[in-house]
């Protein structure tokens, strides 16, 4: 499994998400030193939860780093993240 695919299945989990889309930019860092060696280290990703009700943006991330904590500690570098509710997204 990849490591989109593991992100994909514990956002799925954790914030039941009208929409979720994730997005592999690693092949834009390719050659980077902080990169290293991870064929997937950069990634964008967009949510769309009622779970982010009442949460600020600050919170919001704070809860997806939560759930990706073991692919974050990984090879990710980088994680771009938009969280939106419904109504907002």
């Amino acid at each position: 499994m990849t490591i989109k695919q593991q992100m994909e299945e514990k956002i799925a989990a954790a914030f039941s998400p009208s929409r979720m889309e994730i997005t592999d930019n690693s092949h834009q860092h390719a050659g980077h030193a902080e990169a290293g060696d991870a064929i997937e280290s950069h990634f964008h990703v967009e949510i769309v939860s009622d779970a982010f009700a009442g949460k600020s943006r600050p919170q919001r991330h704070r809860m997806v780093y939560e759930v990706l904590a073991e692919e974050l500690a990984g090879d990710i570098h980088a994680l771009a993240i938009s969280a939106w509710t419904p109504d907002e997204g």
